[in-house]
């Protein structure tokens, strides 16, 4: 690869992953400059994700206290981004790279929508689930007006159960773990606008705002990156698949730097400058898919 390609991608890799480190989707600036030089798509992915791996670690270490106040309820997260992470890679090298034609269009308008309807969504999601835990309640009230005492008691009321067992954190919801799933394997698969999925869903899901979820966002891309990274590694030296070293690495050291500087100036931005940020490039990356 020629110095001025590798000089080209540590520049791109500054400014992606400063990108990712504030909302995802820094590979959407990486990536197309490695299929540019002539790399075909499954080589750029599995390139580009073996060096925007370091992005990944300098977001984290720029968000390390937050990260650490979240900590009781990431267990679940890790697994589940992992899990899908490493499906996802698997099916990369096992589909062929015309399939991402197809797929990645569609998952960066499902993105971009979580991301313009985030608070709509998020009001009709607390609104159903207010509307049953008003039935639950109902229930019971009806039950203890027929003189059924004991029936009345066991079915448990909204106040009851968070005061017997606290406030369950969105965080562990089912149906966020099963959409997080979801998007982990097209972390694993493309790694591109993964972190608007994340934001989009955590937004969606827990009613926080987009500042306030951004650390979880990245330690959940550091976990997608570290999976699919080390399966492209690992079929590197078992499969010899290719990956380009030389630019990996370009892409890595750019990339490090501009997630931790990157982290650093998230942290100052106001929501809707995220917000903003997160529409230009999905819409930007959909341009480029189309066209």
């Amino acid at each position: 690869m020629e110095p001025l390609s590798l000089l080209l991608l540590l520049v791109m890799g500054v400014v992606a992953g400063a990108i990712n480190a504030a909302v995802g989707s820094g590979s959407l600036l990486t990536l197309p400059v490695l299929m540019a030089v002539g790399l075909p798509p499954g080589v750029a992915v599995r390139t580009n994700t073996v060096g925007m791996f370091f992005s990944t670690v300098g977001s984290v270490l720029g968000y390390r206290r937050e990260i650490d106040a979240e900590r009781p309820q990431l267990p679940p997260l890790v697994l589940v981004s992992t899990l899908g992470a490493t499906a996802g890679a698997l099916l990369l090298l096992a589909s062929p790279a015309s399939t991402l034609d197809v797929v990645v269009p569609v998952l960066i308008v499902v993105a971009l929508a979580l991301v313009v309807f985030q608070k709509p969504l998020t009001a009709a999601l607390h609104s159903s689930s207010r509307k049953r835990a008003d039935r639950r309640e109902a229930a019971a009230r009806e039950q203890a007006a027929r003189g059924d005492a004991g029936a009345a008691s066991s079915v448990p009321t909204a106040s009851a159960t968070s005061a017997g067992s606290g406030e369950r954190s969105p965080l562990r919801s089912p149906a966020l773990l099963g959409s997080l799933g979801a998007a982990s394997v097209y972390g694993g698969y493309f790694t591109a606008a993964q972190g608007v999925l994340y934001l989009g869903i955590l937004g969606v899901f827990t009613g926080r705002s987009m500042g306030s979820v951004n650390a979880v966002k990245n330690l959940m891309s550091l976990c997608v990156n570290l999976a699919a990274a080390l399966i492209y590694v690992i079929a590197f030296f078992a499969l010899g698949t290719q990956i380009v070293w030389l630019a990996s690495l370009a892409i890595a050291v750019g990339s490090l730097l501009g997630g931790f500087f990157g982290a650093h100036l998230a942290k100052r931005l106001p929501e809707w400058a995220l917000r903003g940020v997160i529409v230009v490039v999905a819409l930007s990356a959909l341009l480029r898919e189309v066209l």
